[in-house]
């Protein structure tokens, strides 16, 4: 009898745990599209490998999270809304790209600052971008005018 209670309060115990565990892990997981937030979106001509829940960065450091990746029908670009950290602003001539850390590394949306006064607002989108650069396309290139040069 007094076996089962013990196990009864550890099976209890255990629950609880877990239970703010996965309280815990749902708030640290959300933190990165709170309400304080902004969105921008911004076209690309090729996103990569990013995806949803990918990382903003400004100078290296996340500054938001992307939220949603939609085709433009009428560009046939790819359209990504974007949130950024409230208290981060991007000056109206920034540029956002697609760039990987390292050559196997993860993809991410850079954000270079320009130099303007004026901030983008929340909704607004960014003037400059530049897409995801296909490494094997360029490798071809490279090696196609290569064996150009060497027939001549």
């Amino acid at each position: 009898m007094r076996g089962q209670v013990t196990e009864t309060i550890v099976g209890l115990a255990v629950l609880i745990l877990a239970g703010l565990f996965v309280n815990y892990a749902m708030k640290t997981v959300n933190s990165g599209g709170s309400g304080a937030d902004y969105h921008l979106k911004a076209h690309f001509g090729s996103i990569g490998s990013i995806d949803s829940g990918s990382d903003i960065r400004l100078a290296g450091v996340k500054v938001g999270v992307v939220n949603n990746i939609s085709l433009d029908t009428k560009t046939y670009d790819a359209l990504v809304d974007m949130s950024i950290h409230a208290n981060i602003p991007v000056p109206v001539d920034s540029t956002a790209k697609i760039t990987t850390d390292g050559l196997l590394g993860s993809a991410y949306i850079s954000i270079e600052p320009g130099a303007e006064e004026d901030n983008l607002a929340a909704g607004d989108s960014f003037d400059y971008t530049q897409g995801a650069v296909d490494l094997l396309t360029l490798l071809g290139q490279v090696a196609g005018q290569s064996s150009k040069k060497s027939e001549n």
